[in-house]
């Protein structure tokens, strides 16, 4: 038995306890047909990087291996999901007409009280060269600078530019810290960002150690289990996001203390996504501006095993101009420059001299606090809005922008994630299923038993307006339930591609 509480034949740890093969078939082919049950469930494992592995021997399928020795690694949530929304109907120049609540970006127009968004990017000579795989020395300064101001103040170890690393994007910063590390035992919980599971599955020198964390003690990161574990379990690697993607929880203040303070004293390096640091909803007005990360409870930044990843994406509104950092000890950054000459080449170099003026820190103080009004505003009108639909979420968000929706109380099939997503996409509104934050890098647990399969994630990030959409089209689905019962969902989806809706019961 798996810690999320599955049975797994074998696991890459060697933890879990082998099965009779006999055993191992028939539960995989009951299993199948359970998910053979559903329309919505045979879409998901037709398409590419979806199907379960590793308890039946694997075939090889003629439409994902075009090229010999290609394997699909399955897509992240948002991908999959824009695939779908695609197959109905979606598109980019039409997204007007959609409402977008999967989406994992905030709004990027100008909100109240914001500084004034970019709207033209200076193009010097030497820009139009490569920018080094570590970055622009100016823009690492003004990294160091902002953190030091942050969170360092009146502390004697400081970050400096050797400390920051500039990488196009969030995941290309996982990737190059992925690569760097060895043969270790690496600890994750579920839920959490769907990427991870691309990043276990794909760096294979990182075993996966699953915890799963629960509404009952608010899907908070448990520090004192953590601890356990490293005694218990050997962990080396400990990979969280913090605030907390989907569920929109947090840790901060003693615990995120004690939690860096472990990572010291045992030796573990802690990998902390921290992009929705700005995404704070204090009840005390004086608390406006206050962000959270784990530098404020480092000792000596080039001594202790943390490594933060943020970036502009997601705080400074700007998901498009991939600019993101890694921070941490120097010798991590040296190892990231060469795993970034073969992984990546760098981020954008214009795009990375702009940035340095938005890295101000009376810039980004004024940021932060506009933000947090407008999403606190936002999240409280869509909560109320669940709410009077029936809808009450079990544990709101206090950081992120997103609700983790549990859908138990549905009537069947609309009680899982995948099938009241597909309903929505007749709707022209689109929500991520609760499945893609099960971290499941092997992808042997049936959907079904899933613990976050009854789940969705809905996104306060879109403006006000195309949230008010989704909800009015969640309102209608539910509307339909009342009136004509279950048997009127889980059917006529259209398909991405022309497949044999056979294809299920030919595998078992």
């Amino acid at each position: 038995m798996s810690q999320s509480g599955t049975n797994t034949p074998y696991s890459r740890s060697g933890r879990s306890t082998p099965l009779h093969l006999r055993d191992v078939v028939h539960d995989v082919i009951r299993h199948f047909r359970h998910e053979k049950d559903s329309e919505a469930h045979r879409i998901f494992r037709q398409s590419a990087g979806h199907k379960p592995k590793g308890a039946l021997p694997q075939t090889v399928n003629p439409d994902e291996e075009t090229v010999p020795g290609i394997e699909h690694p399955g897509s992240t949530g948002v991908i999959y999901c824009s695939d779908r929304a695609m197959a109905n109907g979606f598109s980019y120049a039409s997204s007007h007409e959609w409402a977008n609540l999967g989406q994992g970006a905030p709004e990027v127009g100008q909100i109240p009280d914001a500084p004034p968004r970019p709207t033209s990017i200076p193009l010097p000579e030497d820009s139009l060269e490569y920018a080094p795989t570590t970055g622009v020395k100016a823009l690492r300064e003004a990294v160091a600078d902002l953190y030091n101001h942050q969170y360092r103040q009146g502390k004697t170890s400081q970050y400096t530019y050797e400390n920051v690393c500039i990488v196009p994007g969030g995941r290309a910063g996982l990737s190059r810290v992925a690569a760097v590390v060895g043969d270790v035992y690496c600890s994750y919980q579920i839920p959490d960002y769907t990427a991870y599971d691309q990043v276990l599955s794909a760096f294979k020198r990182l075993v996966p150690v699953p915890t799963a964390l629960d509404a009952e003690n608010k899907y908070k990161l448990n520090v004192e289990q953590i601890k356990k574990d490293i005694r218990t379990q050997g962990l080396e690697v400990i990979l969280a996001s913090n605030p907390r993607n989907p569920t929109g929880q947090v840790i901060e203040g003693e615990e995120l203390k004690t939690l860096v303070d472990i990572a010291r004293e045992a030796s573990t390096t802690l990998i902390l996504d921290e992009f929705y640091s700005w995404y704070m909803y204090p009840e005390n007005n004086k608390e406006w501006g206050r962000s959270v990360s784990s530098a404020e409870y480092i000792d000596n930044v080039n001594q202790d095993p943390v490594v933060i990843v943020n970036g502009l994406t997601k705080n400074w509104r700007l998901p498009g101009w991939r600019v993101c950092w890694v921070l941490g000890p120097k010798n991590l950054i040296t190892a990231l420059s060469q795993s970034g000459s073969f992984l990546d080449g760098g981020a954008n170099h214009p795009l990375q001299l702009a940035a340095i003026p938005l890295l101000d820190p009376e810039r980004v103080m004024q940021e932060k606090i506009a933000l947090q009004k407008h999403f606190k505003h936002k999240r409280d009108h869509v909560l109320k809005r669940l709410e009077d639909l029936g809808l009450k979420v079990e544990v709101p968000p206090v950081a992120t922008f997103y609700i983790w929706l549990n859908l138990e109380h549905l009537p069947a099939p609309l009680n899982n994630g995948l099938t009241f997503f597909e309903e929505l996409l007749k709707e022209k509104t689109i929500v991520i299923p609760g499945i893609f934050f099960d971290i499941n890098p092997s992808h042997r647990r049936n959907l079904f038993h899933s613990p976050c399969h009854h789940f969705v994630r809905l996104s306060f990030g879109p403006p006000l307006e195309a949230l008010d959409k989704g909800l009015d089209a969640i309102a209608r689905v539910l509307k339909r339930a009342k009136r004509e019962g279950g048997q009127a969902f889980g059917h006529n989806y259209k398909k991405s591609i022309d497949s044999n809706v056979h294809h299920m019961d030919q595998l078992v």
